[in-house]
């Protein structure tokens, strides 16, 4: 009977532990495709290392909700509870960015910074290296970039009014071309 109660107490302490995961451990279930603390060396798999912990949250909800537009990242999501995205969201917040060299086009790049410096760096200060409430752009690999313009640019994913207005000004007076440069910029930072 006390082997009884011994197996017993030692089920529930390792139950109550493996249901309390930790910051850390919820993400490093992310490191197969954001790579370690967030650091994503995937062309088309965005960095997520010093990401503001708002944005994150919002994004992951959105993403449960099928609100965004994925390939994976709905069914991912909807794997965690709003507690366990908090953690992985102060998680990452708190990592920084491990840039990857990348080939650009340095008079994109050139062209792009003039076009950031009018049209974004409000929200995504410090050449997209900060983004109070939005996306890290800078230092983010290039097709990555390319596929999130075209997902902004077709509608296919929804925009901040604020934002949509910053896109048209650039589509109007640029075309194609601003946010071929934008992406370069984007891409060019370490």
């Amino acid at each position: 009977m006390h082997s009884l109660l011994v197996a017993g107490a030692v089920t529930m302490a390792t139950s109550a532990t493996a249901a309390t995961p930790t910051a850390e451990m919820l993400g490093n279930t992310c490191a197969g495709c954001h790579g370690i603390d967030g650091s994503s060396n995937g062309p088309a798999i965005p960095s997520i290392a010093g990401i503001d912990v708002d944005y994150f949250i919002e994004s992951m909800t959105l993403y449960q909700s099928n609100e965004r537009p994925s390939t994976i990242m709905g069914r991912i999501a909807r794997g965690y509870t709003a507690q366990e995205i908090e953690l992985m969201a102060e998680f990452f917040n708190t990592k920084k960015l491990k840039t990857i060299d990348q080939t650009t086009d340095a008079a994109l790049a050139a062209k792009g910074a003039s076009l950031h410096d009018r049209f974004c760096e409000k929200c995504h200060e410090e050449g997209g290296r900060i983004a109070d409430g939005s996306a890290i752009l800078a230092a983010q690999m290039l097709p990555y970039l390319e596929y999130s313009m075209t997902d902004f640019n077709s509608g296919m994913r929804d925009m901040p009014r604020k934002m949509k207005s910053k896109m048209q000004d650039v589509k109007e007076k640029y075309g194609d071309d601003g946010f071929k440069q934008l992406v370069h910029f984007y891409a060019s930072q370490k």
